[in-house]
């Protein structure tokens, strides 16, 4: 693998920020370089946040992701879809919740959209919303078709949480993983 550009956008307490810590320092424990850089507005909860991930088998030369550039986006939020997505390449893989991002139908024409409602799977199938950060981390690396091993991946995610929440983060994985392959599967 050469290169992995990838963006998680949202809104501020969604998350996004520290998926793409996990990321970076995933690839770094594997043996190559990963970086995230990070954009949000002033309002801390509500505003528009998103989140760039480079992940290189090289040193990476330069931290930031140029429009049209971008392999993979996951949104949760109309609003940094919508400010965010031109920084996907023609063809590139998107992933929304279907219920709070409406995709235009010049969207659907222009990138590979997946609709996987994270926050829902979060809220009932696992019991807590804060999992959807742990949903989009495994569905990205799904997606771009493994760019960190699962392992590697799963193990670095464990150690940025607290031992009392393990098992619901472990049962979030598997399921960001088993959604991922159905949504391909459903194409």
């Amino acid at each position: 693998m050469a290169k992995t550009l990838m963006r998680f956008t949202g809104v501020g307490g969604q998350g996004v920020l520290l998926a793409g810590e996990i990321f970076a320092a995933a690839k770094i424990k594997a043996g190559g370089y990963g970086l995230k850089t990070a954009t949000y507005t002033s309002q801390v909860r509500g505003g528009a946040t998103v989140v760039d991930i480079t992940l290189e088998d090289e040193p990476i030369l330069y931290p930031y992701a140029n429009d049209g550039e971008i392999d993979f986006m996951l949104s949760v939020a109309q609003i940094s879809y919508d400010q965010f997505k031109n920084g996907v390449k023609e063809g590139g893989v998107i992933v929304i919740e279907p219920n709070l991002v409406k995709p235009t139908n010049e969207d659907k024409k222009r990138f590979k959209i997946y609709e996987i409602p994270i926050i829902t799977i979060a809220k009932e199938e696992i019991g807590n919303v804060i999992t959807q950060s742990v949903l989009a981390l495994s569905i990205a690396n799904y997606m771009t078709n493994e760019s960190v091993d699962n392992e590697i991946l799963r193990q670095t995610m464990l150690s940025k949480v607290p031992q009392k929440v393990h098992e619901i983060n472990n049962k979030a994985f598997d399921l960001g993983l088993k959604y991922a392959k159905e949504a391909v599967l459903k194409d």
